[in-house]
């Protein structure tokens, strides 16, 4: 391992260190106090993203909950590099959203979505809201009216140009780039999924009653699914594909399912641009839901690139030795919570070892460019399938998107 790579792999361990993580909440609420603010949670709405009109129905039960105050924007969406296939990425919202809505029990979004005038309207009634400081008392019914395709009523409206000119800014400047997020004291927390990390710390700063979250993380449960299949995507450099892969392994082997793994390269290798802001965010992400999952995470090398290249190239060593799952899951590891550099030989080495393969015979391999049809291939059938991101699944005719969505894996292989 290089100097440099030494201390980018420190510098991981601490950014998503516990230890760090207290001092920064210490900062925020030594800062708060001294400049005598309130509590404040700061929550960004984007009126055409279906994640928002999940968030719009808890909104206003969550300012109820906590002494906060809830200060509300209104947003434009995400900037056109944060999301590399519009199409591809408003149809899974559209999809994901109504799943997630069912399973929490929330008013589902509509299949089709709202057209360009509907919108308009719902931001013009929003922005009023908001001028008249009952933003959180409207924009549940609102939304409603946007996701059901009913009438807006010939009320009072604003032009939200310059609301969404603020909210743009301030979303910038705090450093996300996404609706349906929430932001306190210098830590983000996206639509309902994360909504209970929220709830945690604010009930552990005093500022709310011990009570169950608003949202529940849905829990699995032990289906069997004999003779059907679960295609996985993931990638290498994907720390969300760490997260999910030794529990969808675990997903397969207890419902008796079949695992086909389809390794595919990192958006970065394949031309799609990933934003500082967006990666800085999945680190952080990445770091607290791997302390919920008991998952070790932290001490990272990352193998973009050559270390990739390398692991991949393996790939077919791997499944003619019986050990394709094996060496995957001890590859991601290794390079997301081990510190292997995948790129030098020492590190591979160590990764194939812990996979229970035989290094001498495995480096052999290395100069094989046999993976890159296999890799194209699934890049294929990731398209095919509606999505670009990773991890991804397709199950029972359904495309799945994210580590967070195992759920929703479990639910396709039974229904």
């Amino acid at each position: 391992m290089s100097f440099d790579t030494h201390v980018k792999s420190r510098l991981a361990v601490a950014l998503t260190s516990r230890q760090l993580l207290r001092i920064r909440r210490i900062f925020h609420e030594g800062r708060r106090q001294v400049l005598r603010q309130p509590h404040v949670v700061h929550y960004f709405h984007d009126a055409a993203d279906p994640y928002c009109h999940l968030t719009a129905q808890v909104l206003q039960r969550f300012q109820d909950r906590y002494r906060v105050f809830v200060r509300p924007y209104l947003i434009s969406g995400p900037p056109e590099d944060a999301v590399p296939d519009p199409v591809a990425h408003h149809r899974n919202a559209l999809n994901d959203s109504r799943n997630l809505a069912r399973k929490l029990g929330l008013a589902e979004p509509s299949a089709t979505g709202p057209d360009r005038h509907a919108v308009s309207q719902a931001e013009q009634a929003l922005a009023a809201k908001l001028e008249d400081g009952e933003f959180l008392l409207g924009v549940s019914d609102i939304s409603r009216k946007l996701w059901t395709g009913a009438e807006f009523s010939k009320g009072k409206g604003t032009d939200p140009s310059s609301a969404k000119a603020r909210g743009d800014h301030q979303l910038s400047s705090f450093g996300h780039y996404i609706g349906g997020t929430f932001y306190y004291g210098g830590e983000w927390y996206w639509g309902v999924d994360r909504l209970h990390y929220l709830e945690d710390r604010l009930q552990n700063a005093g500022l709310g009653a011990d009570l169950p979250p608003l949202i529940p993380v849905p829990d699995l449960q032990d289906n069997h699914a004999e003779g059907q299949a679960i295609e996985f995507f993931f990638s290498f450099r994907s720390p969300y594909s760490y997260l999910a892969f030794d529990r969808v392994w675990e997903l397969a082997r207890r419902s008796g399912a079949d695992l086909v793994l389809r390794p595919v390269l990192p958006m970065l290798m394949r031309g799609l641009p990933v934003p500082k802001a967006k990666s800085s965010y999945i680190l952080l992400d990445c770091a607290r839901e791997a302390r919920r999952l008991g998952v070790p995470f932290g001490r990272i090398c990352d193998p973009l690139g050559e270390g990739v290249e390398r692991g991949y190239a393996l790939l077919d060593h791997a499944h003619a030795q019986g050990r394709m799952v094996e060496y995957c899951s001890a590859f991601l590891r290794g390079v997301w919570s081990q510190g292997l550099d995948a790129s030098t030989n020492n590190g591979l080495a160590q990764i194939v070892g812990q996979a229970g393969l035989d290094w001498n015979i495995a480096r052999q391999e290395l100069t094989t460019q046999n993976w890159r049809a296999r890799v194209e291939q699934n890049q294929d059938r990731l398209q095919e399938i509606g999505l670009w991101g990773v991890p991804s699944f397709r199950v029972s005719g359904q495309s799945i998107w994210g580590q967070d969505r195992l759920w929703a894996v479990e639910d396709a292989l039974v229904s």
